[in-house]
């Protein structure tokens, strides 16, 4: 598996760590020895744009979906 930055992968909802991100696609930020690093876009309230959830994902509890963002925040 060859992650790059920018591409979408999937958290494994049978590994992650925190349940609240199982399953969830996750945009990668950084790459790390151990995983990668990243975020998963939140939803909004009110008309406004949601933040960022960043969340770490090691090596083995996520899977690449072939995909990759067109937008990042800055």
């Amino acid at each position: 598996m060859n992650i790059e930055v920018g591409m979408i992968v999937q958290l494994d909802p049978d590994k992650t760590k925190n349940p609240m991100f199982a399953a969830c696609l996750m945009t990668v930020t950084e790459i790390k020895p151990w995983g990668v690093q990243g975020y998963v876009q939140s939803l909004g309230e009110n008309g406004q744009i949601g933040g960022c959830a960043y969340y770490r994902a090691e090596t083995g509890t996520f899977v690449d979906t072939g995909g990759r963002a067109v937008w990042m925040p800055g």
